[in-house]
C-alpha cells in the first residue's frame, strides 16, 4: 500500500500544509473578459453629472421653409417653427456588498497565524459579482416598458430591423426612445441591416455603405456634447461570425506562414476593431453592433461612480460589519443614426 504524509498522524499533527501564504488564484469568474466594465465603464469614457434625470437637448428637425430663392426685395414671410425635443432617462442603481464579523475575521484571521486577509477575497468576489451584473444587463433585451429597475443597455438604443437604412425604431414594447417617438422623429432611428453570409459581397459590403450613411458632418459649427473622443467605434459580434470573419481575412491573405491562429482578434472594418463578446454566443440570430462611443455612452451620478463605504455595524448584530459599493448611472444615445445593428437573416 502506498502511504502519504497525510496519512502520517504526527505529521498531520505538527507540519501545516503549504498555502501560498498571502494570495489567492481567483477562479470564479464566469466570462474570459468583462468589455461594459473593462471598457466602457472606464473613468474618461463616463460622462458625470448631477440632477434628477439624465437629460439631453436634441435638434430633430430643419427649417426648409426659411431657406428657398427668391426675388430681389420680395416681402418677406417668417414662421417660427420648434426644432428641438428633450431626450429624458431615468438613473438606474446598483450595488454589491460584503460582510465580516469582527471575532473570525479581525481578530482570529491576523497575527502569525494569517495564511491569507479573509477580507480581500470577500471585496473581490463581490465587486466580481457587481462587473457580471453589468456585463449582463448591458447585453439584455431591452427592459419591459414599465421597468424602473433595470438600465437601457444597447439593445434598447440600437433596434434591429430588416432594411437596410435609417429603420431602427422603438424596441419592443415601447413606444419612444429616451421619450422621443422615431416615428414622428425618423431622424432618432438607428441604422439597420442584414445579411446572408459573411462575405467580401455581402456583410462587408454592406458594413461599408452602413458607415458612409452614418458619417455625419455638419457643415456649421456648433458646441456638441461629445465631439472630440478617442476610438469611437467598436464591433460586437458572437463567435460564430468573428471566426467566419477571420476565415475571410486569412482567404485574401497567403503568406500567414506557420500560425494556424494568425487572424486571432485582428478582425477591423475602417480601421474599428471588431470584437467577440461572449454574452452574444447564445444569440442564433448572430448579430452585429457597431455603437459610436461618441454619442452612445454611460451617464454616472457625479459622487456615485463605484462609492465605496463602510464597514458599517449591522443594525442587528454588533459583532457584524457590511462594506457596500454603490452605482447610480444609465447608459444614453444623443444620436441615434451614428450607431448600427445588424443581424443574418
Amino acid at each position: 500500500m502506498t502511504i502519504q504524509a497525510s496519512d502520517i498522524p504526527d505529521i498531520v499533527a505538527t507540519t501545516r500544509k503549504e498555502e501560498g501564504a498571502l494570495r489567492f488564484q481567483q477562479i470564479a469568474q464566469s466570462l474570459p473578459f468583462y468589455e461594459v466594465f473593462s471598457r466602457i465603464f472606464k473613468r474618461d469614457k463616463v460622462t458625470f453629472q448631477s440632477g434628477r434625470a439624465i437629460s439631453r437637448t436634441l435638434m430633430t428637425k430643419l427649417h426648409r421653409a426659411a431657406a428657398d430663392h427668391v426675388g430681389f426685395l420680395e416681402p418677406d414671410v417668417v414662421d417660427i417653427i420648434d426644432v428641438l425635443e428633450t431626450m429624458t432617462v431615468e438613473w438606474v442603481h446598483a450595488r454589491t456588498y460584503w460582510g465580516l464579523i469582527y471575532q473570525t475575521d479581525v481578530l482570529m484571521n491576523s497575527g502569525p497565524e494569517l495564511i491569507l486577509n479573509v477580507i480581500k477575497p470577500r471585496r473581490l468576489a463581490s465587486v466580481l459579482g457587481l462587473v457580471e451584473e453589468l456585463e449582463d444587463s448591458y447585453w439584455a433585451d431591452a427592459p419591459a416598458s414599465g421597468d424602473k429597475t433595470e438600465p437601457w443597455g444597447i439593445k434598447y438604443w440600437l433596434v434591429a430591423n430588416a432594411t437596410a437604412g435609417f429603420n431602427g425604431g422603438a424596441p419592443s414594447g415601447h413606444s419612444t426612445v429616451g421619450g422621443i417617438n422615431p416615428t414622428t422623429t425618423p431622424a432618432f432611428k438607428n441604422y439597420t441591416l442584414s445579411f446572408g453570409a459573411v462575405s467580401f459581397m455581402d456583410l462587408i459590403k454592406k458594413l461599408k455603405t452602413a458607415f458612409r450613411a452614418c458619417r455625419f458632418v455638419s457643415p456649421v459649427q456648433h458646441p456638441d456634447y461629445r465631439n472630440q473622443i478617442r476610438d469611437r467605434y467598436r464591433g460586437y459580434v458572437n463567435e460564430v461570425t468573428i471566426s467566419a470573419m477571420e476565415d475571410l481575412i486569412r482567404s485574401q491573405n497567403s503568406d500567414l506562414g506557420k500560425d494556424l491562429a494568425a487572424m486571432e482578434g485582428q478582425a477591423y472594418i475602417n480601421g474599428y476593431p471588431i470584437i467577440q463578446v461572449p454574452k452574444l454566443d447564445a444569440d442564433t440570430t448572430n448579430p452585429i453592433y457597431f455603437p459610436d462611443f461618441a454619442t452612445f455612452y454611460p451617464v454616472c451620478l457625479k459622487g456615485d461612480y463605484l462609492r465605496e463605504t463602510g464597514p458599517i455595524m449591522s443594525k442587528d448584530q454588533h459583532n457584524a460589519w457590511n462594506n457596500f459599493v454603490d452605482l447610480t448611472y444609465n447608459f444614453i444615445c444623443i444620436d441615434r443614426r451614428r450607431n448600427i445593428r445588424g443581424y443574418q437573416a
